[in-house]
Order: C-alpha cells, then structure tokens, then sequence
C-alpha cells in the first residue's frame, strides 16, 4: 500500500512536470556569449507545480538548474540537460511598511519591485548597472552595485525560503538556522530553488550624481577623500590616455534643483545645427569616415555606447583601432561633464554596450575607516599590464566599491564589519554577426585574461560568481579550483550540498567544476 502511495505520487509529480514543459526552447545569455537548447525546460506557474518539478528531476535523476533573466555572462544557470525558470512566479507577496520590508517571488525583476515599491516611498537600498535582474539570480550569484559602506544585494535579504530536494520547502533568516541562512544566500542554485524572498528596503531618495574626468594622477591623490565623501562612487578608466572618468552620487532633498549651468551636457545629433555642443561629435565623425554608408541622421541617433560598437566593428578590434576609439571616448567624457538630479533607481544603472566578454574581481582593500589603496594601486598595476603588452582593451575599465557581505560564498565575505572591498572589470566588446572578428576578438580575451591572473593572485582578488568564464583546459579547470578553494569553504558549502541536494539534481556543469573534486577535465 505504502508503495501505491508512492508511485501515485511519482505519477502526479510526472503530471504536473509535463505540463509545464516547454518543448525546443533555445536560450542565450544577454552578452550573447553562450546559447543552449536544454533537452528539458519547465515553467513552472506556482509553487505546487515547481515543488513537483524538484521531486520529478531528483526521483528521475535528472539535472534541474534554475535560470532567471540569463543575464549572468558565464551562464552559471545553464544546462543542456534540465532547466526551470521563474518568470511567473513574480508576485509581491507581502509589504511591511512599518519596517520597510517586501516579500516577494524570486521572478520578479529589480525594474518591476522598484516600480512597485515607488508609490509606497520605498526603494532599494542599492542597484547594479542595470534593472532586468530577476531578484532570485540577482541574490545567488552576489551581485552588487557601488558604495563603500553598502554591502552587496545579499545583505538586503533578511529571510528566504529554500525548496531543496531532500529537505522539501525551508525557511531561513538570521533567527531562524543563521549559519544556513548565510551559507544559501549565495548559494549559486547549487543548495536549493529560492522561492521567496523578503529584503530590507530604504526610503525612497533622490541622488544628485556629478560626473567628471580627472587624471590618472589626480585620483591617486585624491581617491580616499573622494570615497570618504561620496556614498556611491565609480571610476571609468580609459586605456590608451590619462583620463578617468569620475561618477559620484550623493543624496538630495526633494525640493533641492540643480544650479543654472551644472547640468550635464545631454548629446545632439549631427543635423543640428550647433554640431559643436555634440560631446560625441568626434566618434560620430570617426563612424561615418569608416563606414560612408552610415549618414549623420544614424550616426546622431546612436549613444556613445552604440557608437563604440559600431567603431569596433567597422575599424576592427586591434590595439591601434581601440587606442583611437578610446581616445574619442576621453574626448566623450570631457565634454559630458556635469550633474543631474534623479531618484536612485534612475541614477544608479548605467549602459553596458553590447555583446561582450567580461570578467570582475573584489579584492579586500583594507576598511572604510583605514583603506590601504591596494584598489587604486591594482587598476595602475592593471593599466601597465594592458599598455606595455599592447592589449587591445576597450573603455572602461570599470571600477566600484562595497561594504562587506556576511554571505560565506561571496567574494566580499569577511567577519570584519568595516571591511572595505573594490570590484574592477574588464571587457572586450564583440561585433554582431561578424563571426570571424568575433573569434579573433575571443582570441585576444583569452590572452588579456592571461594576463590579468598573476595580478589577480598578487592581491588576492576573487572573481564574481557569475563571471568566472568556463575552463577551456584541464589545466586551467585546476587552477579555477585551486583558487575557490584558497577563497572560499568549498567543503563545508559541498557538506550543505550533500545534505539538501544528495543528488546533485540542481548542479550543472559548472557547479561539478568548480566544487567535485572527481571531475577531472574541462568541459
């Protein structure tokens, strides 16, 4: 009887499966970098449809890894085998107002709880450069935005709810299993499926950000003051000149307005009649030099973003074509300089650009009340590498800063609560449709990031979780699991694993690299 029992359930666990299957879905993450047509892809519509997913894939023994927006460059969320996404599980399924605390879906997306918590005065305590972040993947991975006495996106969790495979649906805070609780908040997908999550919101502010270019000397001097002074700072380095782009943001009342004359240059396209005022003029001139068929009208209607895709695409990616597309970039940012005044949500994000390869790494750089510069020192180290090699390396070099995490697994875990950590990127930018200078562009990223690992051991720098890009080698596959384990508690998180998820059913290919020791070569 008790084996009916089982296999009824077995059968109606299979049931719901299949009703969610999607057949023949093909998924790409946002760089463009990785595409996959898994061999099964559910979408779930509710709780009970997923928790019969899990045990379906775990009886089975199948791979089931979780996917949000596939926005993570090394599609950590990725498999050819099982995947389950989250999209319609993305309601808000509570508000505190009294202690600022949301509950919601994991499926929801940092742009639609920001437009939801707007009308209530609330917002996020902190944003990364863009919004399309399903908050699930967006806590899993470690993700962060700047400000050097704000944390990462973990630390605005306060409780979670884990469906495990083994263990069923769990409840976790820093009350309730606290050590389990900070080893699932970034658990990479690997310890549980996050099915709620309720976050510590802040009153919703306006933020006056200035944005201005300094030299590469002038930071160094002034760099300490700038992040004692500033609660969000970023610095965009640009290869090939001396030029540092500066954006720094500050709270505002909501009556202040800016000064007549502070405001930044906003771009004019090329048909106006005061060319001139265009901050992208010289890129603009540059795209329609070297590819006549692009008129001023397409040329004017595209950001600097754009037109630095479309440059590297017409001119080529070698080091001569970037170091001159960067120089027009530095030209961009000094006639852009200026301030604007906007709610955070609006002020924080920035553009990207378009498919890329990109890697980011935290590095410790002392505390807020006695940082070391190690930070600024590591980007001067960074730039040397790039220019006496002569890497073809675009702009920026991105670089922020965070408070720590009290997440085990993230790259700016510490037990010290002043610590201070800065995340520096790099990037290489690919041409749409162009397969052959998208190889040689791969091809010149593999040696870039070559380059980069001595710097990246001298100061003891992590690279973010959704950022780590496959080993191509066994070789490189050992080094990758050498350096997580100098980092972080790989056993005690595969100890955690073994225990809410014996199977390995929420594991992929990447998860089996970085923390199975059996696993032997590169995938």
């Amino acid at each position: 009887a008790e084996g009916q029992v089982v296999s009824a359930a077995a059968a109606a666990d299979a049931r719901e499966a299949a009703a969610c299957l999607d057949e023949g879905a093909e998924i790409s993450n946002w760089s463009n970098t990785y595409r996959v047509q898994p061999a099964r892809y559910y979408s779930p519509t509710s709780l009970e449809q997923l928790s019969a997913v899990v045990r379906h894939a775990d009886r089975q023994g199948d791979t089931l890894r979780v996917v949000g927006n596939a926005l993570s460059p090394n599609a950590i969320g990725f498999s050819d085998e099982g995947m389950v996404t989250l999209r319609h599980l993305s309601a808000v399924v509570a508000l505190d107002t009294e202690r600022m605390q949301v509950t919601v879906q994991p499926g929801i997306t940092v742009r639609e709880l920001v437009e939801y918590l707007a009308p209530h005065g609330l917002t996020l305590q902190n944003f990364a450069s863009i919004d399309e972040q399903q908050l699930g993947g967006f806590v899993q991975v470690g993700a962060h935005g700047t400000g050097a006495a704000i944390p990462p996106v973990e630390e605005q969790v306060v409780a979670l709810k884990l469906l495990t495979p083994a263990n069923g649906l769990m409840t976790l805070s820093r009350d309730a299993s606290p050590n389990l609780f900070r080893m699932a908040k970034v658990g990479l997908g690997a310890l549980g499926v996050v099915t709620e999550l309720t976050l510590q919101c802040v009153p919703r502010h306006r933020l006056r950000e200035r944005t201005f270019v300094m030299s590469r000397g002038e930071v160094q001097a002034r760099h300490a003051e700038m992040l004692r002074d500033n609660k969000h700072l970023r610095y965009m380095w640009i290869p090939y000149t001396d030029t540092v782009v500066v954006v720094a943001s500050n709270p505002v009342a909501d009556s202040y307005r800016l000064p007549k004359g502070e405001e930044r240059q906003e771009r004019r396209a090329l048909e106006d009649s005061e060319t001139e005022d265009d901050p992208a003029l010289a890129a603009r001139e540059m795209l329609m030099r070297h590819a006549p068929a692009k008129d001023a009208q397409h040329a004017g209607a595209l950001s600097f973003a754009q037109l630095r895709d479309e440059l590297l695409a017409v001119m080529g990616a070698d080091q001569d074509s970037v170091r001159r597309i960067n120089l027009a970039e530095s030209e961009f940012w000094r006639r852009s300089q200026g301030a604007r005044v906007d709610y955070s949500d609006r002020v924080l994000g920035f553009e990207c650009g378009g498919d890329q390869w990109v890697v980011e790494v935290a590095l410790r750089c002392g505390t807020r009340s006695e940082p070391t510069g190690d930070d600024i020192q590591f980007t001067l180290d960074l730039l040397d590498v790039i220019e006496r090699n002569q890497v073809p390396a675009p702009s920026p070099i991105e670089q922020r800063w965070s408070a720590r995490s009290s997440a085990y697994m993230s790259p700016a875990y510490s037990d010290e609560p002043d610590a201070l950590f800065s995340w520096v990127g790099i990037i290489m930018y690919l041409p749409e449709g162009d397969a052959e200078t998208r190889d040689q562009v791969t091809f010149a990223w593999e040696q870039y990031k070559e380059l980069c690992r001595p710097l990246w051991a001298k100061y003891g720098a992590k690279q973010h979780w959704a950022k780590i890009e496959r080993p191509r080698t066994g070789a490189e596959l050992m080094e990758i699991r050498r350096q997580l384990r100098a980092a972080y508690p790989v056993n005690a998180f595969n100890e955690v694993r073994l225990l809410l998820d014996p199977h390995a059913t929420l594991s992929n290919r990447f998860i089996h690299n970085a923390f199975d020791p059996q696993v032997k070569r590169a995938w």
